[in-house]
């Protein structure tokens, strides 16, 4: 764990923020440290997000920890989680994480050519991961009686797409896992809520290019959202 030091302290909890990358993940992090939490942001590459950290940081003169996290493995969920809830109660968990698949860099993927190891890791990434991270939090929150998860999902988690099995179907999952722990867990003080980003973030060309043919999305600014 990595900490990014300023001269504050906050004292409205800590808000951990699951898969970010330099787009939406960071502006949700900064958003957050701006709100005056203490911000512990998760992801892979923890030279990456070192760097965000710092940034963040000196932007916004809060305490930032950047911790490594890998969203498919049971065990580095609960590793970086163990960081997490060593720093206080965790007030939000927004969860952001997703696998980048092969079509990513050559076009929508024939599913007949779709690898089985492809498929598990996309699932385990976009759900799976998010049982776990969810699992973490949410007894100190139970405990409480307040706290907040967000699930970030896309048009990908209402309809499928030719081409995009991998993408839709851990989408679709992450979903049901939302709407299933608003139910149980609202009454008990804790909102849950998965949140639609229906669009393209960033300024992917092939991207844009691919959903103005067949979706007619337009791309959105991640500062914006």
């Amino acid at each position: 764990m990595i900490r990014s030091v300023t001269s504050s302290t906050s004292s409205r909890g800590i808000a951990a923020i699951v898969g970010v990358g330099p787009n939406l993940g960071r502006s949700i992090a900064r958003k957050f440290a701006l709100q005056g939490y203490t911000v512990a942001i998760l992801a892979r590459d923890l030279g990456r997000l070192s760097r965000f950290a710092d940034e963040i940081a000196r932007e916004t003169k809060v305490q930032v920890y950047a911790i490594p996290i890998d969203c498919s493995e049971a065990q580095s969920v609960r590793d970086a989680f163990e960081g997490v809830l060593s720093l206080g109660f965790v007030e939000v968990l927004v969860y952001n994480a997703y696998q980048p698949i092969p079509w990513q860099y050559g076009g929508p993927s024939s599913f007949t050519d779709i690898r089985h190891d492809s498929f598990q890791k996309s699932l385990a990434v976009s759900s799976v991961g998010a049982f776990h991270c969810a699992q973490q939090v949410l007894p100190g929150m139970v405990e409480r009686g307040r706290g907040t998860i967000l699930f970030t999902g896309c048009a990908a988690s209402l309809s499928g797409v030719a081409g995009f099995s991998e993408l839709c179907c851990g989408k679709f999952a992450l979903r049901g896992l939302s709407q299933c722990l608003a139910k149980e867990f609202h009454p008990l003080g804790v909102h849950i809520a998965h949140v639609i980003i229906d669009g393209i973030i960033g300024s992917s060309r092939y991207f844009i290019n691919y959903f103005r043919i067949i979706q007619e999305k337009q791309s959105l600014n991640y500062d914006a959202l």
